[in-house]
């Protein structure tokens, strides 16, 4: 131990899965052996403080950050993984240990600044009515109307999500949420198609609000998160009255309805066929038309439409600059971050300056 502060065991194996590290990475690295790690994990040894400082250097963090708190930490029915039954164990640990450490800086962030209230609406469902019913309530509830939606982004972070990425993790997933009392979206590293993203944002928006504490990842979930984003996306009453009745595709009107609805046209023929607008025969016709001409992955005007980005934590964390030089740096510090780590768990690089605090300045965080 440090001084007189007390050496908590399962902080290591946070901060060590959060890194990515197995024992004996971390053991190399450290100059330990597997077992000796193991046992500071479990309790049952107490490191020197040289050992302490050289596990801290290693894993991006603070020498205080080993005996800080883990209250609550993120478990995996709060965590909502798309294709999760491929997703390897150590991605689903990794993930889960980042969520727990970023929760831990935005609940700090929390009581310094006044983030959007969280209204994510508690819908709980079983038929695809029911589903309908749900992307028509949260629409109603945010007041989006029955139009096209600008910004995806923008719904779930006016509704109180923080929407991030973890470096090196989310490019093995397609999107995540976590469901905490401020509700966390992490997308892809990858930075997919804007229309691609936009429906991933739905698909976990659909998430937080019908499956709240509800084990997910399983065919049945992930179709509701689906039907959720199709509906969202493209509200029934509209896309009945847009989308062209006839025999024959009209791509022409299709593609117009991407652009202005900023939905994928692959989407678009789903949201036809699931309205009952397309026979199965009309459908598979439209997806062997993408797949003939080269669009099932990269369709006709994804380069035209805008990739939406993060602004709820950047604006957050400028903002708190602007008027508190030096906080993001102190909060991050309060919850025991150096630079590696904190960018490893909210996918930004932390503000030029020290962290120190001078004595005349009282603490912007609200104990």
């Amino acid at each position: 131990m440090v001084g007189t502060q007390v050496f908590d065991g399962e902080r290591l194996r946070l901060a060590r899965v959060a890194q990515g590290f197995t024992l004996d990475e971390l053991g190399n690295r450290v100059s330990a052996t597997r077992q000796y790690l193991n046992q500071l994990e479990q309790g049952t040894k107490q490191p020197t403080e040289e050992m302490i400082k050289a596990l801290a250097a290693v894993l991006g963090v603070t020498v205080r950050f080993f005996a800080l708190s883990t209250r609550g930490g993120v478990s995996a029915e709060q965590c909502h993984f798309r294709k999760q039954r491929t997703t390897p164990v150590s991605v689903v640990s990794q993930v889960l240990a980042r969520g727990t450490l970023l929760d831990g800086f935005i609940a700090r962030l929390d009581r310094a600044l006044e983030l959007p209230e969280v209204s994510f609406p508690d819908i709980p469902v079983t038929s695809t009515a029911d589903i309908e019913g749900a992307a028509e309530q949260a629409r109603e509830q945010w007041l989006l109307g029955t139009g096209p939606i600008s910004s995806m982004m923008r719904v779930v972070e006016n509704a109180g999500a923080v929407v991030s990425f973890f470096g090196g993790v989310s490019e093995r997933v397609d999107a995540l949420s976590i469901d905490r009392p401020r509700p966390m979206i992490i997308r892809s590293e990858a930075k997919p198609a804007a229309c691609r993203l936009r429906f991933d944002l739905a698909h976990e928006c659909g998430h937080l609000v019908m499956h709240k504490g509800i084990a997910t990842g399983d065919k049945a979930t992930e179709d509701q998160a689906n039907r959720f984003a199709s509906a969202f996306l493209l509200p029934r009453s509209a896309f009945i009255h847009e989308f062209p009745r006839s025999r024959m595709l009209n791509w022409q009107v299709i593609f117009e309805m991407k652009l202005r609805w900023k939905v994928s046209v692959s989407a678009i023929l789903r949201r036809a066929y699931d309205l009952k607008m397309l026979s199965a025969d009309q459908y598979r016709t439209g997806y062997i038309h993408l797949s003939k001409t080269g669009q099932r992955k990269f369709e006709r005007y994804d380069d035209v439409i805008k990739a939406e980005e993060p602004e709820l934590l950047p604006s957050a964390m400028a903002a708190l600059e602007r008027v508190y030089p030096g906080a993001v740096r102190r909060i991050a510090a309060d919850a025991g971050f150096e630079d590696d780590m904190f960018e490893s768990v909210a996918g930004l690089g932390l503000p030029e300056g020290s962290v120190s605090e001078p004595t005349n300045m009282v603490s912007i965080i609200r104990r």
